[in-house]
Order: C-alpha cells, then structure tokens, then sequence
C-alpha cells in the first residue's frame, strides 16, 4: 500500500509504485478534475501541485509522490469559495471547451504564489501549459487581474 495526502485527505492505495500519478488520482481515488492529455508530461492538462509546485503528474510516478502534499484542482477552492484566479478564470470567460483549464489554473496558482505580480516575461516562462482552443490572451488577461486581486 502506498500512502498519499491528497486535498488534505489521507489515500492509501494499492497499485505498483511505477504507476503514473494521473492514473492514481482520477481511476483510483476517482477524483477527475485533473486531466489526461499527452501522457509524455508536455501538454500541462494534468498539472497538480507538488509540495506547493506546479507539477505534470502524468510524468510523476506515484512512489516519488508518496509523502508529499499533493493539492489537486478539486483541492483548491477553500469550502467553496473560489480562489482568486478560479475567479479570474470565471470574470474574464477564460475557458472554451475547458479541457485544460484545471491543468492551465494549477499552473497560474503556483506562478502566483511564486511571483504574486508577475510580468508578461514571467507569465511565458512559467505558463507552458497547451490550450487547443487557444485561449491564451483570455488567459493572460485573467491572471493579471488575479495578481491585481
């Protein structure tokens, strides 16, 4: 059994520790807000937070996750309340399809607690995460208002 905190909540869960920590959150523990998308830890659609960091957990097995905080998209909100970049996210109508955007939110989340005001340069380093629809000046728009909120 290996042993997860996840959202604050404890998981122990009995699959092989080379299992792909995607696979463990959404078809173990059965939370699907944190997406499939290229399985080669490139896309940024399953972006959970590590320990505080912006991390592709397709791309991370879940024996290197065990005993780390591991905070999800589900995660996030604080009793319901939004956090300020969800609710950028909903102001400045970032999402189209809305495949990624939970992946796209994790990222923003940690460049902001990283760097709470951070400039274009900063937001295109950080911010590698694809959207197909290609929502990325709503994205933009929707954290700088976040870093202003």
């Amino acid at each position: 059994m290996i042993n997860l905190t996840i959202n604050g909540k404890s998981h122990s869960v009995d699959v092989e520790p080379d299992t792909p920590l995607l696979w463990v959150i959404r078809d173990t523990i059965g939370m699907t807000g944190t997406k499939y998308g290229c399985g080669i830890a490139q896309c940024g659609s399953c972006t959970v937070h590590i320990d505080g960091a912006a991390t592709r957990s397709c791309g991370m097995t879940v024996g290197d996750a065990a005993g780390k905080k591991i905070t999800t998209i589900e995660g996030l909100a604080d009793n319901g309340v939004l956090t300020k970049v969800q609710q950028a996210w909903v102001e400045h109508d970032v999402p189209q399809c809305g495949y990624c955007q939970s992946g796209m939110i994790m990222a923003v989340s940690a460049l902001l607690k990283e760097k709470p005001k951070p400039t274009d340069a900063d937001i295109n380093e950080a911010i590698t995460n694809i959207c197909r629809c290609g929502t990325f000046q709503q994205v933009r728009l929707a954290i700088h208002a976040a870093a202003k909120a």
